[in-house]
């Protein structure tokens, strides 16, 4: 079964690129702030693993909300992050591209702190992959890591530390700003592993 990810460039999805090593990596640039540096960030591991890179070019900021957009957060978001179907909108170019490369399964990075957005849970990655593989291709979409928190997957998949260190994960800029949610959990995350590693 050939496989491809959505490999934003962040810890997450970088983790699962070197953990689960899919045929094709998708990247999309949707006019999200972070774009070239998350674009980067996927090139690099992609090269390094000699994984196909794709990359979807699209703007859809005026559809965005919040820190990934440098609008003001709508009236219905959760947290500064949020856009709108953000999850279904990405899996949707990602599908669009990965069929014409015969692609059956498509993963995605979501986490288990991913949960606080009704597109990071399970019931979402279900239902979407009920959706896509009623449709053309038959495709399915997991989200291998789901169960995990980020230090969880980084352990499984054995990441090495210096592959983390390319990964982008700041919401409001191509360099990090270091006060993001993004920023928060990338620093974070690092802290622990090197705590661990001690």
């Amino acid at each position: 079964m050939k496989t491809a990810l959505l490999l934003s460039g962040g810890m997450d999805s970088l983790s699962i690129a070197w953990w689960k090593r899919p045929e094709v990596a998708i990247t999309v640039d949707y006019g999200q702030l972070p774009a070239l540096a998350e674009m980067s960030a996927a090139a690099a591991v992609c090269s390094q693993l000699g994984i196909e890179h794709n990359i979807i070019e699209i703007d859809c900021r005026r559809l965005g909300s919040g820190d990934l957009s440098g609008s003001s957060a709508s009236a219905h978001a959760p947290a500064s992050d949020w856009w709108p179907y953000r999850n279904q909108m990405l899996i949707t170019f990602a599908v669009m591209k990965a069929i014409s490369l015969d692609v059956q399964k498509l993963m995605i990075g979501t986490v288990k702190s991913d949960g606080v957005h009704l597109d990071g849970t399970s019931m979402f990655v279900q239902a979407i992959s009920a959706l896509v593989a009623l449709q053309e291709g038959h495709m399915v979409v997991e989200a291998p890591a789901i169960d995990f928190s980020t230090e969880e997957l980084i352990a499984a998949a054995e990441v090495p530390r210096e592959l983390l260190a390319w990964a982008h994960s700041c919401h409001k800029a191509n360099v990090p700003c270091g006060n993001c949610r993004g920023c928060n959990k990338y620093f974070g995350v690092l802290k622990a592993i090197d705590a661990d590693l001690a």
